[in-house]
């Protein structure tokens, strides 16, 4: 069984934002599946896929607050950090390109950040989206919490269905595998 877990923001007015490009994955990942109130600040379905099971968590605690809903989830489930994938945003990555990475540090990502504190390491998968540009605002702050251009959009939109397909390689067939197949630009 594997926790896939999609970082973003709960409230309404944060969906479809680049910082929530996690929760995209999650709700593409889910289909129609029901999400549930799991044992902590969390959503969660779970769905069969090729490798097993994958619980998919959507925190409830705000970016920077992951952790906690994390470590519930995994406690909850008894997931061990091998068998965790975190899926979030990159401004620092250009826009439409995949970055899959088996263990490191935060680089910035205040989620992840607070997942590697709450945990006490940085020994778990990510997967982060890159919603960075060329011409990157003062404010990160407001540039992550602001929706795509309908350009970029269209970018997006195709690079989502591309991450769900990494996230069952990773179940599947690893983290390894899913670093040599999808690690790049998307579009």
């Amino acid at each position: 069984m594997k926790l896939i877990v999609g970082l973003g923001n709960p409230e309404l007015r944060h969906a479809a934002t680049r910082h929530n490009i996690g929760f995209d994955v999650i709700d593409h990942l889910a289909g129609s599946s029901t999400f549930s109130s799991g044992k902590g600040n969390y959503r969660f379905t779970k769905i069969t896929a090729p490798g097993g099971p994958l619980i998919l968590v959507k925190p409830m605690t705000y970016m920077n607050l992951s952790g906690h809903a994390v470590v519930a989830a995994m406690n909850f489930w008894k997931i061990e950090r091998e068998n965790l994938l975190v899926i979030c945003d990159d401004v620092n990555i250009p826009l439409g390109t995949i970055r899959i990475r088996a263990k490191g540090s935060a680089g910035g990502q205040n989620g992840l950040k607070h997942i590697i504190q709450s945990l006490g390491s940085e020994e778990f998968a990510r997967l982060r989206v890159g919603v960075g540009g060329e011409n990157m605002p003062a404010s990160l702050s407001s540039f992550v919490l602001s929706k795509f251009t309908a350009e970029e959009r269209k970018c997006i939109d195709k690079v989502i269905p591309v991450c769900a397909d990494a996230v069952l390689d990773f179940a599947s067939l690893g983290v390894e595998h899913a670093m040599t197949k999808y690690n790049g630009q998307v579009c």
